[in-house]
């Protein structure tokens, strides 16, 4: 077994904390393990805990043509959250639940080496940032901007932004994380992504302008 599918097996079989009394489906995290991009989110939601995916409910929905506006797909990036069981009623997650979660993470870490981490919220920002030794302030003030770490050992550029649930529900936040993946996110995923698989951002063709016509 590689050390990959022994990392996923022992997160489908966590009993680390309380959040295993309430699930239906773990959920690992998903995409390019290569790409040298991931995407981490706060904790599965509802619809993440039928299916045993990150992000596939509304909030992923916005998260996709966000990642899409950038020129790259969901596979091209790794999606997960901090913690990896959904927290009862979509409640924040624990401390104490992060704190048992977080071996997971730093081992997809250490597995993906990524160039560039996306943190998703304030939890998956504010935990990354201590990771890093960074200070983290609040989401208002820091997000949209890049900032170098130095995580287990890999140096990583971290962009905190607001999460997609957010925006869904406060159109002023939904602009601002807009602008975040087009002026600056866009930018480091072509440069990270290149750097690890030589793959360049894509521009849109004629067939996507005509299917973006549609879906309006």
């Amino acid at each position: 077994m590689s050390e990959w599918d022994s990392l996923v097996n022992s997160i489908l079989n966590c009993k680390r904390c309380r959040l295993s009394q309430y699930r239906r489906n773990p959920v690992p995290g998903e995409g390019n393990v290569n790409a040298g991009v991931m995407f981490i989110g706060e904790a599965p939601g509802e619809k993440e805990d039928e299916t045993g995916r990150p992000f596939v409910g509304a909030a992923g929905k916005l998260l996709i043509e966000l990642i899409e506006s950038t020129g790259f797909k969901r596979g091209d990036v790794y999606i997960t959250n901090i913690v990896k069981c959904r927290p009862p009623g979509n409640r924040d997650p624990e401390d104490d639940e992060i704190e048992a979660c977080l071996p997971y993470l730093l081992k997809q870490i250490e597995l993906i080496k990524p160039r560039l981490i996306v943190a998703l919220g304030r939890h998956a920002a504010r935990t990354l940032f201590r990771l890093g030794g960074l200070k983290w302030v609040n989401m208002s003030m820091m997000h949209g901007r890049p900032y170098n770490a130095v995580i287990n050992g890999l140096q990583v550029v971290i962009i905190p932004t607001f999460h997609p649930a957010a925006a869904l529900y406060n159109p002023g936040l939904k602009d601002e994380l807009r602008r975040d993946f087009e002026e600056v996110i866009k930018k480091h995923m072509s440069q990270a992504i290149k750097a690890s698989t030589g793959v360049k951002a894509r521009g849109k063709t004629i067939l996507d302008f005509l299917n973006d016509s549609s879906r309006r």
